[in-house]
């Protein structure tokens, strides 16, 4: 008779899965209660649509998402962009200074965006670009870590598909575009959706480069609900459940290349 044996594996993964859906189930079981709800894990007295209505409505969350939409596309655009580019170049071509070029690189990531605050705020101010889509977009058009995800999925390809590229005539243009770029589909989810998701989610830009009601995002818009409707969590519990529904939708479609990504950047230094 074959003993069992307790999958604890599986046991560890569920108990940490609950743990970490529980906190999202409370917010959008308790969106559901009547107004004046305290926060908790099963709506108290009918269950109501209306809170979604009214917090569409009182938030402004067409605006917010159109700016947010905006916002977040142009910088993922260009970051992805930029990325390629410094990634084919730090990967593929040789040239004097690329390790010091790609440990500069690497330092940006441990500088919090919060200390190039200051500078940035005047190299806008003296561009006139405080309190426009630009001074939103700008900051974050170029990143490290897109540089380097990039860099080290380039390098996981074998050098002999350029090769062939190249005695057909191609030059380095159009290998990168019609060869590395097609065969780094999952690098480039991934850097999409950690792009699109940190911008959308980002609450420090506007607050600090923007003061026009035309340029707020989702995320003014959850603040200053919060500010103020405190006390009424259902309302909050709903907005912010809007806010979240694109970049849950957003992952789901893109799960599965963006584990491929995630697992390939590590294949080769």
């Amino acid at each position: 008779m074959t003993k069992f044996r307790i999958p604890w594996g599986l046991v560890i993964s569920v108990l940490g899965g609950v743990i970490i859906l529980l906190p999202l189930l409370v917010v959008f079981l308790t969106s559901f209660s009547p107004a004046g709800s305290n926060p908790q894990l099963l709506p108290q007295g009918n269950w109501t649509l209306a809170n979604y209505g009214d917090a569409w409505q009182r938030g402004k969350f067409l605006l917010a998402f159109a700016n947010s939409t905006l916002v977040a596309l142009a910088v993922t655009g260009l970051q992805i962009i930029t990325s390629a580019l410094a990634g084919y170049a730090l990967a593929r071509l040789k040239f004097w200074g690329k390790q010091g070029l790609l440990l500069i690189v690497l330092g940006t990531l441990v500088i919090p965006f919060q200390l190039l605050v200051i500078p940035i705020f005047i190299v806008l101010k003296w561009g006139n670009l405080i309190n426009t889509y630009w001074a939103l977009i700008l900051p974050t058009a170029a990143n490290g870590f897109g540089i380097f995800l990039l860099r080290q999925y380039f390098q996981s390809i074998p050098i002999e598909l350029e090769e062939a590229a190249a005695i057909d005539g191609a030059n380095r243009w159009q290998i990168l575009w019609r060869v590395m770029l097609p065969l780094a589909r999952p690098a480039l989810v991934t850097l999409f959706l950690f792009t699109f998701i940190a911008e959308w989610n980002d609450v420090f830009k506007p607050l600090v480069f923007t003061t026009r009601p035309e340029l707020r995002t989702v995320q003014l818009a959850l603040a200053e609900f919060q500010e103020q409707f405190t006390n009424n969590w259902s309302l909050l519990m709903a907005a912010v459940t809007i806010a979240s529904v694109p970049v849950i939708i957003l992952f789901l479609v893109g799960q599965k290349q963006f584990i491929r990504g995630i697992a390939a950047t590590g294949i080769k230094n």
